[in-house]
């Protein structure tokens, strides 16, 4: 079996798909510059970039799903500008989402191949579709019985079944989207063993995954993409782990300079949280965060940042671990619950998880505590107007007044909109997860500065963010996590953009903490 990296026969070849040059731009926003891509007949080639970096955009665009703006795409040969997903799939290109785009109730032979049965005269051939369904799912390793319904397969079988659909297809580029994010560990062997078994058969794939480990298990090239732009191409034997990670986030170690923090730890601790365990991205997720602190949260997406808030915000099901807030037990089964114990949950999601861009700022601010300013199946009109005009001033909202609806307002309003309608509820605790995302610099700031004086007046945050510089700028502790665990937690002299970065690429620490507390490293 060809080991990564071993493709010198394909080198030489013309590739099999080439990129270059392509533009997308969404009402005037830049989505895709100049960005390219580059795949070789037989090898495995991961793509790999933060949320934003434009890969899902780069693939909708070879897949035909989106047309774009510039650029030339050349396949098998020849120059290609599909108009559809299925010519796309009709030459060649097989691609299986994250979320999959398969039928639960028809059975595990008809999804593989729906669209594409054999007939004989006249009426589809079941027998046919059978067994040739089995004959595929065997060449994959997989022992299925093909004529029940898929929704009772694991998830890890149906990723397979649509493996086996591509496959049936007579796939020459396979384009596997996160595949393993719903995984357990047996199961992600398993795929990456079938990825091995379809470069062997002289197949291509296009392997998106924000698990190093992964990548390095299989992938032979990868293309690292940022800000809608291609940063890098080249083999991945010999990138270091952390020249990689550096690469995604665009900082470079040399300019990086640790922050010291001498603001001390708080008398009393606000949540703990032990030995969390939800579903596949949450595996032993572990942290505190005390009265007035900031805690950041970091690690590559996917790691389980969101998914932890979920779980303290009553959001997630929790299978196993212990939480508590300021001593009590917390046990949330829904964010109802977690509210009425004071947690707040800003998502970062704006649009669709928080804002109701059709009502005004008014009512977008005053959403959870309008129970209470509720009598006789009535609001309280001037209750709520008096609320509002308050967080207007004091987070200096800038809007025409209460009654505007909140969608006119930009992000960075719309987010302190988001923020005081947890403060009108006397939240102590808030989950904040990418506060900062999708709003211009001053208005980070602001948001920044706001979370910072909130502290201060004892109100506890846990901190999500991708930007290093805020969470170390923000933070007064930052927790690390990597495929689910926590791995690390800096304080001190440790707490540095270069620190966090050595740990998300699996390294060790380089600064000694100036507390027992700090890099506890697993």
């Amino acid at each position: 079996m060809d080991s990564p990296g071993s493709q010198a026969g394909v080198a030489a070849a013309p590739p099999l798909l080439a990129m270059a040059g392509i533009d997308k731009s969404f009402r005037g926003v830049p989505a895709l510059t100049q960005a390219r891509l580059t795949v070789r007949a037989g090898e495995v080639h991961a793509l790999i970039g933060q949320n934003g970096a434009g890969k899902s955009t780069l693939i909708k665009i070879l897949t035909g799903a989106y047309p774009r703006d510039a650029g030339e795409i050349v396949f098998a040969g020849r120059a290609i500008d599909f108009r559809s997903p299925a010519e796309a799939q009709a030459a060649g290109l097989s691609t299986i989402y994250q979320e999959l785009n398969l039928i639960p109730l028809r059975s595990v032979a008809e999804n593989i191949f729906i669209g594409r049965e054999p007939m004989r005269r006249g009426r589809i051939d079941w027998p046919a579709v059978h067994a040739g369904a089995e004959r595929i799912l065997a060449a994959l390793g997989v022992a299925l019985d093909v004529r029940q319904p898929l929704h009772r397969c694991s998830t890890a079988a149906q990723q397979m079944v649509a493996i086996a659909r591509a496959l049936n297809g007579e796939a020459r580029l396979m384009i596997m989207d996160e595949p393993t994010s719903s995984l357990d560990k047996a199961e992600v062997e398993a795929l990456l063993q079938v990825i091995r078994q379809l470069r062997a058969k002289g197949v291509a794939v296009i392997f998106v995954s924000h698990r190093l480990d992964e990548l390095y298990a299989v992938c032979d090239r990868i293309t690292v993409m940022r800000d809608g732009r291609t940063i890098a191409e080249r083999d991945l034997a010999g990138f270091a782990k952390l020249a990689l990670v550096q690469a995604m986030l665009g900082r470079e170690l040399e300019a990086l300079q640790g922050v010291r923090r001498d603001r001390g730890m708080a008398p009393t601790t606000a949540l703990r949280a032990i030995g969390l365990k939800s579903g596949v991205r949450v595996q032993d997720a572990s942290l505190s965060i005390g009265e007035g602190e900031i805690v950041g949260l970091a690690g590559l997406l996917g790691a389980g940042r969101t998914e932890v808030a979920r779980c303290v915000f009553g959001a997630d099901p929790l299978e196993r671990g212990e939480m508590t807030l300021a001593g009590a037990p917390l046990q949330p089964r829904k964010p109802a619950e977690a509210i009425a114990a004071g947690i707040g949950f800003l998502s970062e999601d704006r649009k669709s998880e928080g804002i109701v861009p059709a009502l005004s700022v008014q009512d977008n601010l005053t959403l959870v505590v309008l129970p209470g300013l509720t009598r006789w199946g009535r609001i309280d009109r001037p209750a709520a107007r008096a609320i509002a005009l308050r967080y207007i001033e004091q987070l200096a909202i800038r809007c025409t007044g209460p009654d505007q609806p909140i969608g006119e307002l930009s992000g960075g309003n719309q987010q302190k909109v988001l923020l005081a309608r947890w403060l009108a509820a006397a939240s102590k605790l808030l989950l904040l997860d990418e506060p900062t995302r999708g709003i211009d610099v001053g208005a980070k700031a602001e948001i920044l500065g706001l979370i910072r004086r909130l502290a201060e007046q004892g109100v506890s945050a846990l901190l999500i963010a991708s930007e290093l510089e805020e969470l170390v700028a923000t933070s007064d502790r930052i927790v690390v996590m990597r495929d689910g665990r926590t791995v690390a937690e800096l304080q001190g002299e440790a707490l540095s953009e270069a620190n966090i970065m050595a740990v998300m690429a699996g390294g060790s620490v380089a600064a000694t903490a100036d507390s027992d507390r700090a890099m506890t490293e697993r």
